[in-house]
């Protein structure tokens, strides 16, 4: 089935359309967008069940959009009456013509920007799914856990404990403005599995998670990715520490999407060029990473948990090839940062939800296939490791310096995997270098949406990254 629109946002579309009439007549650019997400979230662990019906994705608002005289100015609301929506104008234009005044008293030029363009859109996407957050039976989920961790318990010895995260969302969006109707309804999940296992030496956690633009049915799938948290937690407690220095490597795909999201994730987010802030604006055009490197960036070019029909600003859904065979062509952009910086909007406009304001954010940030095998690769290699599950990362857009924190590294000696296993592993480098020194790449590929990303410790929205195998040299600690 197709996952139904909001009725809430479509009982409101004719109020919201008045309300979008009066502000036109006092600014000359107007746009609505109206929020509805429903969704749930629930963490299951040795001791308790946790359940809310909701989760960080999960909203109802309304944000306003307007510009007169150069600037731009938002206003949100949560509370809405579509037969006198003239008491939300009252509200909402005080509060959006004193924000400009004060803009103007700034007289700081980067606020100054032209006015959006309004082509004309209609668009109404329901995407498929086979459940819904909001009517499937969340007991048959629990119910289901809890035999997995059963089945955990009989198979793993040393198990302290056994943790399951999972969360799905139906959000519906609607974008308004004097041209333009565009409505999207669409469900993701994500689930995790978090094994602790402990022997008298330390205590060790492995993560495996499943993740897609999918329902709740999504978890029906997880018994493997139990089997698969279980295996490598074993070899984790086994793990020595890996001798500091520079390795030949492979990175299996989640690792690789790491170092995609890392590398020319937020380093090519368009906002940070119109403030200075990223070293890749002055990278556009120049080689970046050798020829076998071509990476992929939007909504459009994998099918994840933020795979959409369109951005928080009306932009239609992209596929950017941001790398083409080493070379930096473009960022990504939302739409005032394309104005100010005289490009396109990519549709990479994203909210964390309706009270917060647009930045230029990752959706689905890829890695291209190649044409080598993973057992070419590592025969391919002297002595190095094959490194699996990335933990966290950190890049430095100013400067181009990357960490990545994987949790195994797998060693290869004389073109063989060798049994041993270091855990864990730091993975340092200055982006052109490390890229530029890929040197095969996979037929494979994978994409990973389990994780949410910050930008600046905040603003969280969802992500999803990934690619096929790489082989390239770095430094490991």
């Amino acid at each position: 089935m197709n996952a139904p629109f909001s009725a809430y946002l479509s009982e409101n579309a004719a109020g919201l359309k008045k309300l979008l009439g009066l502000f036109r007549e006092r600014y000359d650019y107007t746009s609505i967008l109206a929020s509805d997400s429903k969704g749930f979230k629930i963490a299951i662990t040795g001791k308790n069940d946790d359940i809310e019906n909701s989760n960080i994705t999960t909203e109802r608002g309304i944000v306003i959009r307007v510009h007169k005289d150069g600037l731009y100015s938002e206003y949100s609301l949560n509370r809405f009456d579509k037969d006198h929506p003239e008491a939300s104008f009252e509200e909402a234009s005080k509060a959006l013509d004193a924000q400009m005044e004060l803009l103007k008293s700034t007289e700081t030029e980067v606020y100054f920007t032209s006015k959006l363009s309004d082509e004309p859109c209609t668009l109404s996407k329901e995407f498929e799914t086979e459940e819904l957050p909001e009517t499937c039976d969340m007991g048959k989920i629990i119910d289901n856990m809890h035999e997995l961790r059963e089945y955990a318990k009989k198979k793993s010895e040393n198990l302290v404990d056994i943790r399951f995260n999972l969360q799905s969302t139906h959000i519906s969006k609607l974008f308004l403005t004097a041209n333009r109707d565009m409505r999207q309804s669409y469900v993701y999940s994500e689930g995790n599995v978090i094994p602790i296992k402990s022997s008298e030496a330390k205590t060790v956690y492995s993560y495996e998670g499943i993740s897609g633009r999918v329902g709740p049915e999504l978890f029906a799938g997880m018994k493997d990715i139990v089997d698969k948290a279980l295996r490598t937690a074993d070899e984790e407690i086994s793990a020595s520490a890996v001798e500091p220095g520079e390795y030949d490597v492979i990175t299996c795909p989640d690792v690789t999407g790491l170092i995609a999201h890392e590398a020319f994730g937020h380093g090519v987010e368009m906002d940070m060029f119109v403030k200075d802030r990223a070293l890749g604006a002055k990278y556009i055009g120049k080689r970046v990473g050798s020829d076998k490197v071509t990476m992929h960036e939007g909504a459009n070019c994998a099918v994840d948990v933020t795979s959409y029909a369109f951005d928080d600003e009306g932009t239609l859904a992209g596929d950017v090839t941001e790398i083409d065979h080493g070379i930096l062509r473009t960022g990504i952009c939302d739409a005032l940062s394309a104005l100010r910086l005289g490009t396109e909007p990519t549709g990479n406009g994203k909210r964390q939800n309706f009270e917060h304001k647009v930045y230029s954010r990752m959706t689905n940030t890829v890695f291209d296939s190649g044409t080598d095998t993973l057992e070419d690769m590592i025969k391919s290699i002297k002595f190095g490791y094959l490194l699996e599950e990335m933990a966290s990362g950190m890049e430095d857009p100013k400067h181009w310096g990357i960490q990545c924190i994987v949790e195994r590294g797998y060693e290869i000696n004389d073109g063989k995997l060798t049994g041993k296993v270091v855990s864990p592993v730091v993975m340092t480098g200055y982006v052109p270098d490390v890229l530029g020194s890929v040197s095969m790449v996979s037929t494979d590929r994978k994409v990973y949406g389990n994780g949410m990303c910050g930008k600046g410790y905040k603003e969280w929205v969802k992500v999803a990254d990934g690619g096929p195998y790489l082989k390239l040299r770095a430094r490991l600690g």
